[in-house]
């Protein structure tokens, strides 16, 4: 049942938003090759985060289906349908991250390993938001609140936590290893809040009289 999906999924997914979040990141990490930029780490590892950023709120539409009310009948559940959607994207998401990386001239390219568990993390908790907003509401396009949430948690979260608890470090900073550590348990709390809320939506009237003895 899975592989006789994909096509019609794939041909579902937003491509448009996806591309056009992708393209914005690949130009944002590639400020730093323009004629005249005096790149330094700094300012590559702000141009990185800035990248991931906007990858993420790509896939905070992932689950965007104008046709939802019409597959709560497929025999297929919604766990197995979210979980190809995520499959199908992400190589594509791999293959933009590493053109991502690569367009930061290497003299100045943070730690490749850390900032993509930073750009992970990320793109995690934007799928998990998705997942939580298709959970809780009958909404068939859940990516708006769900990058909505990403990008105002991107903004305040620099200037709210204290200083033990920063995320938004620099290699030189003594805290990069300890703030990377946080950075790895956002993820694991990211993933476990996504898989739970794979569940069909709470309280929908299919699975209410599916539920009823006929």
């Amino acid at each position: 049942m899975i592989p006789a999906l994909a096509v019609p999924v794939w041909r579902t997914l937003p491509w448009r938003t996806l591309g056009a979040a992708g393209a914005a990141g690949l130009l944002t990490a590639g400020l730093s090759r323009l004629p005249g930029a005096e790149p330094d780490s700094r300012l590559a590892l702000g141009l990185l985060r800035g990248a991931a950023l906007a990858g993420a709120l790509g896939l905070a539409f992932l689950l965007d289906d104008p046709a939802r009310d019409g597959t709560t009948t497929v025999p297929t559940g919604r766990a197995a349908r979210t979980a190809l959607r995520v499959a199908l994207v992400a190589p594509v998401a791999a293959l933009w991250w590493a053109a991502a990386l690569l367009l930061v001239p290497g003299a100045h390219r943070p730690p490749a390993g850390a900032v993509t568990l930073e750009a992970g993390t990320a793109c995690a908790l934007a799928l998990a938001a998705a997942t939580v907003a298709v959970r809780h509401s009958d909404d068939p396009r859940p990516g708006r609140p769900a990058a909505t949430a990403v990008l105002v948690t991107a903004l305040l979260a620099p200037l709210l936590l204290p200083s033990r608890w920063a995320l938004f470090t620099g290699p030189e900073d003594p805290r990069w290893a300890a703030a990377h550590d946080r950075w790895a348990w956002l993820l694991a709390g990211a993933v476990t809040v996504g898989i739970s809320s794979l569940g069909e939506p709470l309280g929908h009237p299919f699975r209410r009289t599916a539920d009823q003895p006929t």
